[in-house]
């Protein structure tokens, strides 16, 4: 016989499983970078990119005892040749992980084709919501803030994509400050004019400054209103400290009868004062109501007027 006894084994070039996958793994590897490779060079020929945006500002247009208003600035940069949708803006205000307000600003307009735009994003804070919701923050205490805002944006070549961004601060609650008239003094007394000097003592319950630059105000001496007055004085109310300040008045007590002499002559009284002072606080300015009623202070008359001024009436 002409065969061998021992047949001869060809290998035909099979290849096992394992090689297989290595082989299509390669494959698919080279098709993702022919892909990359094609998509960057598109997008620089044409200039399609990410757009960018950054919290460049936040400023407290109006405070005062009810509500804080708020306005985020967000930068937005658009590389691209073409204008891209700002579709929605979701944004949040937490105090140490708590919330205190959210929402949703749809449809918030479109940034212009290789330019850049500001976004204002107005907030508002209730301070009723926030103090019915969390009983521990007190009135006139200065608290920190997070604002979380994402932008979603439709962007040629890459789709949809969302721009997270924060920003931290704190902003007061804030507490109007107590008056007091501790006493009025007569600078010249006469039934035709009367010029007085009212002695306030203001205290500031809050945990911050108050800059006074104007009061405006209504006295009235036992129901007998005595006049009102616009004053513009700067003084400093410091946080959580009694303040004193000298307001004038001018009235013409002929005018009140024999109820302004009696009231003189007891050299004491009840009053009524209301109006609202102006100041300035690290958080901007704000008007600020001040009452008091049912009060009870003393009416004095310097010495050269006749009076019975003595040193242990002074403050």
């Amino acid at each position: 016989m002409a065969s061998s006894d021992n047949p001869e084994v060809v290998d035909r070039g099979f290849k096992d499983k394992d090689d297989k996958d290595e082989e299509k793994g390669g494959f698919i590897d080279k098709v993702k970078d022919f892909i990359h490779d094609i998509g960057e060079k598109i997008e620089g020929a044409i200039g399609f990119g990410k757009p960018t945006a950054d919290v460049t500002d936040i400023h407290i247009p109006l405070i005062n005892l009810e509500k804080a208003d708020l306005v985020v600035d967000v930068l937005i940069k658009n590389p691209n040749p073409v204008p891209i949708p700002l579709i929605d803006i979701n944004y949040l205000i937490e105090s140490d992980g708590r919330k205190l307000v959210s929402g949703l600003i749809p449809d918030a307009g479109t940034i212009h084709a290789h330019g850049e735009e500001t976004v204002k994003i107005p907030l508002t804070l209730i301070y009723d919501d926030i103090k019915s919701t969390y009983n521990d923050i007190e009135p006139g205490s200065i608290i920190p803030y997070r604002i979380k805002v994402d932008l979603l944006v439709d962007v040629p070549v890459f789709g949809r994509i969302t721009l997270p961004l924060e920003k931290t601060g704190e902003i007061p609650i804030p507490y109007k400050p107590d008056i007091d008239i501790e006493k009025i003094r007569f600078e010249r007394f006469s039934f035709e004019e009367t010029v007085a000097v009212l002695h306030l003592k203001l205290e500031n319950m809050n945990d911050f400054d108050l800059g006074l630059n104007g009061l405006d105000y209504e006295v009235w001496l036992s129901d007998l209103s005595i006049g009102s007055a616009e004053l513009a004085q700067s003084t400093t109310l410091v946080k959580k400290e009694i303040s004193y300040i000298d307001i004038p008045i001018t009235f013409r007590p002929k005018d009140f009868g024999s109820a302004m002499w009696d009231m003189i002559r007891g050299k004491g009284t009840g009053y009524t004062m209301k109006g609202h002072i102006n100041v300035d606080t690290p958080f901007g300015a704000m008007k600020l109501p001040i009452s008091k009623e049912g009060g009870t202070t003393r009416l004095k008359k310097n010495k050269e007027d006749g009076g019975d001024d003595d040193d242990d009436d002074e403050e």
